[in-house]
Parts: C-alpha cells; structure tokens; sequence
C-alpha cells in the first residue's frame, strides 16, 4: 500500500521541544510516551494491544532510541471528546510526567466552533505542563466519507505552530481511489483493524523520523493568547471522590465494569436528584446512556431555571455498549456561582436499567 506520506503532515510546526526531546533520547534518558484521544487511540480493533498504532508509534521510540529507556502512557478512552480530554488530562496522562504527548480527537469532536475551543483548551493544558512536553496533533478520518474536526483542530495546530500529520490527506485518498480497499483496514469505516492501525502509525512514524534526521534548530517558541474564548482550559471533574452533592434518591456507584462508569450516582426513581453548587460559566453533565432498555430520563437544571432544562435520557439507541455520555448544560454563562440539579423525570424500580450521572465537569476562563 502505498501512501504520500508527505501529505500526511499537515502542519509541520515549530521542533523546538521535539529535537531537545530526540536529543535527551539520544542521551539515554529514560522517557515517557503518552497518548490522549478516543477509542482508536484506546486501540479498538486492534487484535491485540501492542497491535494499535500508538503502541506501534511507542516501539518506534524504542527502536531508534535504543540506549533510552521508554514507558508508555495510553490515556485513550472511547467515545470521549476533547472536553472530556481536558478534564481529566491531569489525572490520566500529566500526573504520568509525559515527555512527548500526542493528541487525538478529530473523529470525537463534531467540526464546531464549540470543539475548537475545548480542543485549544486541551491543547494548551497539556503544552503548558511543567514537564513541557512535546505534543504532536493526531488528526483520524472516517474513511467512508472523509469527515472529521481537522478544519477547526488544523486552526489550533497552527495557531500553536504544532506538529500535525493527518489520515484525511495521506489515508484517505488511496481508499477514495481504490488503491486501499476501506475493508482491508477498517471494518466500520472508522476504527482501524490491525492494518488500519500500522498504516496510521506508519504516517506518525514518518513524520517522527522526518524530524530526527532534519538539521532544523528551530528557536524556543513563544506561547500565544488564545485563539477562542477559551474557556475550558481549567476544566474540573466533580465525582464522588471529591464531591458529595445534595442528595435525595441517588446511591453511590463504587464498581463498574468499565473504569470510566465508576465514581458517579445511580438512581431508578422518579424525582430522586442530586444537586451541585458549583462555580464557573461552562457546566457539563456526564452520564452513562444505556444499551439495556428502558431506562429513566432526566433534566440538568441550571440555576432552578426549568424552562431551559437539558433533557438528559439515558436510553442508548445504538447497540456497541453502552456510552459515556457529555452533554454541556450552560455553555458561555454567567461567570460565578451556579447551581446544577439532575432530576429524574422518569423512572422506576423495575426499569433494568438505572440512570447513572458519572461526574459534573465545570470550568472557568
């Protein structure tokens, strides 16, 4: 399979950090290599975990660095956005201490405006790290019809003069021409089987090795103001392990099957609520949407103010498993104290399912 890898970078970016990185690898430093994004960087369809590209991209560290030592760092977490991403950056990948971070959420965000901002908020939490990681952007397609948040990521690449490689100019245009049957590498048409996955690396891998062999001492860059409002670059995560709600109906959720369901409240019954007091002016709820039907629905309610309520409806269409669900209750608002209440307006004992609020993220500019 062939692939113009050179059109796979689409932002060649300022290499300041990335050659001092390659320099301290050279040295026989001992690193660490991390990965943030969605169910491909999480390794979805790979056959097994060493198979996906970032592990594939890990190994090229490895074998071009052998007098270094490297420890991996995989922070991917399916069907999750760059909001999420910010939220949870320092618990799941900057409390690792990563030296070289790559990004990846352009098939989780939607091309919006509003995940243009919470992608600069990521990238800007990550690259001001005290650690000072070099960050790559990873920009994945859907390879059925091209689509992904490249055009509002691409800005925020440039605008931070980032590396960035993309599958939606590289990949993708083989399949497009037939030159790469899309069912020889993906079998949705989205996540990478073990093929899919070495030739996504293979385009990271080219840029990476690009970078080590060029002569390009790029000066020490400067850090610019914010490209959008910015407001989710301080985002925070209230579960139970650093919050306790007004509660009335709810039980705590101590274990679940996935990681990433754990630490939130669960209820069946109509009217049970929690309420958080909170401050900010982007309030978010995040809550498990279920597979197994019916389950109850129910409003987030911002400041008592009902006629604007989000409905919240735990009942999962699809049929993959159930889903980690983010949904943004004020976006933009007041900046202050505001308090967020999760009512059930529907529900029972005998549902099979319960309603499960996983966390309230809230962040402040």
């Amino acid at each position: 399979m062939q692939i113009e890898y050179e059109r796979g970078i689409s932002n060649p970016g300022n290499l300041y950090r990335m050659k001092n990185l390659m320099a301290r690898a050279e040295a026989g430093e001992t690193l660490n290599i991390g990965f943030l994004g969605g169910s491909i960087t999480q390794g979805c369809l790979a056959s097994t975990p060493e198979l996906c590209y970032a592990y594939r991209v890990f190994q090229w560290w490895e074998k071009t660095f052998p007098q270094a030592e490297f420890h991996y760092i995989n922070a991917g977490i399916g069907g999750t956005t760059s909001h999420f991403g910010t939220a949870r950056a320092e618990s799941d990948l900057l409390s690792h201490e990563p030296d070289f971070v790559i990004i990846e959420f352009s098939v989780n965000d939607d091309s919006t405006e509003f995940f243009r901002e919470t992608y600069e908020g990521l990238v800007r939490r990550v690259w001001q790290d005290e650690n000072e990681p070099a960050v790559m952007l990873v920009h994945n397609v859907y390879y059925n019809n091209g689509g992904n948040a490249q055009i509002m990521h691409a800005q925020i690449a440039r605008h931070y003069n980032l590396p960035a490689v993309s599958m939606q100019s590289s990949i993708y245009p083989e399949v497009v021409a037939g030159r790469i049957p899309n069912r020889r590498i993906t079998e949705d048409d989205l996540h990478p089987n073990d093929k899919g996955h070495e030739l996504v690396a293979s385009v990271i891998t080219y840029a990476l090795e690009k970078i080590h062999i060029t002569q390009t001492k790029d000066a020490k860059p400067e850090f610019p103001e914010p490209l959008t409002d910015n407001c989710y670059e301080k985002a925070v995560r209230l579960d139970n392990r650093n919050y306790e709600p007004e509660n009335q109906g709810f039980v705590r959720v101590q274990e679940e099957v996935k990681d990433c369901f754990k630490n939130g409240w669960s209820a069946k019954e109509k009217g049970a609520s929690l309420t958080f007091a909170v401050n900010g002016s982007e309030i978010a709820a995040q809550y498990k949407r279920c597979v197994t039907k019916p389950a109850p629905v129910a409003l987030a309610i911002v400041d008592g103010d009902e006629a604007h309520a989000v409905t919240l409806d735990a009942n999962f269409d699809e049929d993959w498993g159930d889903s980690l669900t983010l949904t943004p209750v004020l976006v933009h608002g007041k900046e202050g104290a505001h308090t967020v209440e999760i009512r059930l307006i529907s529900g029972d004992s005998t549902m099979p399912s319960a309603f499960e609020l996983i966390s309230v993220i809230v962040s402040e500019k």
